[in-house]
């Protein structure tokens, strides 16, 4: 037999089709999954609730067989899987490698700057390459729908567009180290209480213009090589057995050409996820097993052709990024090097909530600066990201060591004291003393999410909004620094002279911090998610049919989706209800001014229209504006608003700039088109569009109407 399957010049589907079909049905079999012992992951979750475990402690026992077996004589290598999207995270290994912990998703979607999205995607598929693996799992695109759902901090955002552009240069950049990149989870999985039974509802045009849109960018932008199905059923039926998502919207409608992976434990049968378009199980073999396999075949249910079609999917992306031509061979990856580039990324997506009095950045030839929170937050790098995705750090930064190190640097010698408040506060007296004497305090505080639980609310954990209502007011110089994986209620917001928002930020959090508060780097970041300034704010306060869902008669959590296209900004402003910060808000340590704007459509809305402007920074130090373009479409049920362009322009003080953005109707994003479902596929309307030009959601100055007959 000759293995023409092993010359890298033939193409990469025929190399996969000439691959199959030499082999056997055991190999084939064994090939559909991957190769940890089968475990009950319900049990595992039910018996670490009960012993009060969370899901770090559970994810600690199956860190191990992130693969499936070698076919030497085939010359198939072991196929590696490491988990992302924050970093390279559970590889294959025991234990996992360690890597750069980098700042949370949703903080990279505060850069809004697509040259940092593809600067972190090149970190994530730097280290995935060196470290072996074959396939990072990731990015992660769903929607933050609530403020308190527990992966948020692994998805970008509230606005699809947004999440869609990110996650497209994220994907690329991870793939252009020949690393499979995994688009997740598809689809709606959109919180994690009931995730593994829960059913949604939702209608076909909001499913299209929101839930699906960054995936469909992802697949057509950046050619993306893998989907990851998700744990919950969708219109009744379990992701992994849902022909209409995985195959007509998937590869009929967005011509996917990858394979499509599990979620781990999300299959629940053979012939049906195989013949719905699920082509690999992870992590083992509790359904695509020789036993049940060889059974569907014999009864029909399922057909040799469908097993070859699903190992084709899965070789071809294989053979594309010569994956078995490369040999194991891990190397070392350059922390310094990589941390310096997160250090970067970290200040860029810093958000500056609040600035009153201009108390930051603070001077650095302060005498005495006390840092005041809890240990999380105060006394170790804020790594976030529970759960699954969480990175094992090359090296951490505490905030101590950062603000020292950037005090040095700056030729300055105050002293930096930690006091660390209890989780009950009960020594909270004692932080209240050392902030009344103190030059300057830093109340550091926050909220670090966890895959398998969403938040019971909004509020941060530990009583922390008491901490910092009681520490306010003691000393005129003081900031509140959130390190936060989700926007949180914040009752003490009046009385707070300055409030930054720098996320979960990983390894080099000390320093990135330090960089923000002394002004070594100026906050640009804008708010990727609406912060509400109650839950009674929000879509589905008094809604439980929106969230967390209820039992209609099947026995599972149905979640309904009948708050439509209305979710974020588009909620707030349809109902005229006024966030505590906005969907793009952000403040700078400098002014901008924008002006000459103006928008060009000679031929109306159904051809590309340029929106051109001139940013001028009008302060006394070097930032960056994020210029934003939103469109009001004429067509019943659309929100007032939704973003469909912006442009990160980095400016010297005293420098204008001028920007062009553009919006295309033949763009992936759809970005002048609604879902027709009198035609199956998005339309422009005939109507009147309002584009809305400014710095937030909330602040459009600028406006323009365009015309489509």
């Amino acid at each position: 037999m000759t293995a023409t399957w092993l010359d890298p010049t033939l193409p990469a589907r025929q190399r996969a089709t000439d691959l199959v079909a030499a082999m056997t049905l055991e190999q084939k079999i064994a090939q559909l999954h991957g190769a940890m012992e089968t475990i009950d992951i319900y049990a595992l979750s039910t018996q670490a609730a009960e012993n009060g475990e969370d899901l770090d402690q559970l994810a600690a026992q199956i860190r191990i067989d992130r693969h499936v077996t070698a076919i030497d004589e085939l010359g198939i290598p072991r196929f590696r899987v490491t988990n992302g999207p924050v970093g390279v995270g559970m590889g294959d290994g025991t234990p996992s490698p360690p890597a750069t912990s980098l700042p949370m998703t949703i903080g990279l979607a505060a850069g809004f700057d697509p040259e940092l999205a593809h600067a972190y995607g090149d970190i994530i598929g730097s280290e995935t390459a060196t470290l072996g693996q074959h396939v990072l799992e990731g990015p992660g695109v769903c929607l933050h729908r609530t403020p308190i759902a527990g992966r948020n901090f692994e998805y970008f955002s509230e606005d699809p567009y947004l999440s869609g552009v990110m996650g497209v240069e994220v994907a690329t950049a991870i793939q252009s180290h020949d690393v499979i990149a995994m688009a997740k989870h598809f689809a709606v999985n959109d919180q994690e209480t009931e995730r593994f039974r829960a059913d949604v509802e939702v209608d076909e045009h909001v499913l299209r213009e929101l839930y699906l849109l960054p995936f469909e960018m992802l697949v057509k932008d950046a050619e993306i090589a893998a989907v990851m199905s998700a744990y919950n059923r969708v219109r009744g039926t379990y992701a992994t057995e849902n022909r209409y998502l995985l195959t007509d919207v998937l590869r009929r409608d967005w011509g996917f050409e990858g394979y499509v992976q599990s979620d781990f434990w999300s299959c629940r049968s053979a012939a049906a996820s195989l013949t719905a378009g699920m082509d690999h199980e992870m992590p083992d073999a509790k359904w695509l097993n020789e036993t049940t396999v060889q059974a569907a075949l014999h009864d029909t249910s399922l057909e040799i052709e469908t097993v070859d079609r699903a190992l084709v999917r899965r070789f071809t992306q294989m053979f594309r990024f010569g994956q078995f031509e490369r040999p194991y061979a891990p190397g070392v990856i350059d922390a310094a090097d990589h941390g310096a580039i997160a250090r970067r990324i970290g200040a860029e997506i810093a958000v500056l909530l609040k600035n009153d009095g201009a108390v930051l950045p603070l001077n650095p030839d302060l005498a005495d600066l006390v840092v005041i929170g809890q240990s999380a937050f105060v006394d170790q790098a804020c790594l976030g990201g529970g759960g699954s995705s969480k990175v094992t750090p090359l090296y951490t930064v505490t905030p101590r060591q950062g603000l020292e190190d950037v005090l040095s640097d700056l030729g300055c010698d105050g002293t930096v004291r930690v006091v660390t408040v209890a989780d009950d506060l009960s020594n909270l007296e004692e932080a209240k003393d050392a902030a009344r004497r103190a030059s300057a305090v830093v109340v550091m505080a926050g909220l670090i999410a966890t895959e398998g639980a969403d938040q019971p609310d909004a509020n941060m954990l530990n009583d922390q909004n008491t901490m910092i209502e009681q520490l306010l007011g003691l000393n005129p110089t003081t900031v509140v620094v959130l390190k936060d994986s989700n926007p949180v209620l914040m009752p003490w917001i009046d009385h707070a002279p300055a409030v930054l928002e720098v996320w979960n930020q990983g390894s080099e959090d000390g320093h990135v911090v330090a960089d923000l508060l002394f002004g070594v780097v100026n906050p640009s970041g804008k708010v990727p998610t609406s912060y509400p300034v109650t839950e009674d704010d929000t879509f589905y306060a008094g809604h439980a049919e929106r969230y967390p869902g209820t039992d209609e008669g099947d026995g599972f959590p149905v979640i309904r989706y009948s708050e439509g296209l209305q979710i974020g900004y588009r909620w707030h402003q349809a109902h005229n209800i006024e966030p505590l910060f906005g969907f793009g808000h952000g403040l700078s340590y400098t002014t901008f001014d924008l002006t000459d704007v103006d928008v060009d459509a000679p031929d109306g809305a159904r051809a590309p229209i340029t929106v051109t402007f001139t940013v001028t920074n009008t302060g006394p130090v070097a930032g960056a504006e994020v210029v934003q373009v939103y469109l009001g479409i004429p067509a019943e049920g659309q929100p007032p608003k939704r973003l469909v362009g912006f442009r990160k322009m980095h400016l010297q003080a005293g420098q204008s700039q001028t920007g062009t953005i553009v919006m295309d109707p033949a763009a992936t994003n759809h970005p002048l088109s609604v879902w027709s479902y009198r035609t199956g596929s998005f339309t422009t309307v005939p109507g009147a569009y309002t584009v809305y030009v400014g710095t937030s959601a909330d602040h459009t100055p600028h406006s323009a109407t365009v015309t489509a007959s």
